[in-house]
């Protein structure tokens, strides 16, 4: 997802803003490129389409943390470009699991059992 015409609010400002709408992968912010005129613009990447969707849905052209509206824009992966997809890392894992399952621990131990069937 893409926001334009933002200020340059905190990273934190965003992650509050945005993760009402389900678990965030990622949150960046950048300042637009020369040629354009001068301000920020930012992704938020969330691990699943409906929450970005839902986020987009209810964010474009409001006034979410500044004065002046954001417009909010859902990007979208060309099909034709081969993407060598990433493995997540452990802690990501257990985000995404906390975040679906309702968890709040895991433990990182192998345990063994024994199961004898009669």
């Amino acid at each position: 997802m893409y926001l334009l015409g933002v200020g340059p609010p905190p990273q934190h400002s965003l992650f509050t803003a945005f993760s009402q709408f389900g678990l965030l992968y990622s949150v960046r912010v950048f300042p637009n490129a020369a040629v354009a005129h001068p301000g920020f613009y930012a992704v938020i990447k969330f691990y699943s389409a409906r929450a970005a969707c839902r986020a987009q849905k209810a964010c474009d052209r409001k006034q979410l943390f500044q004065k002046s509206p954001v417009k909010v824009r859902l990007g979208t992966r060309h099909q034709a470009v081969q993407h060598q997809a990433l493995a997540l890392n452990s802690s990501r894992c257990q985000e995404l699991a906390n975040y679906y399952f309702g968890f709040n621990g895991w433990s990182k131990r192998i345990i063994k059992d024994h199961y004898r069937y009669l």
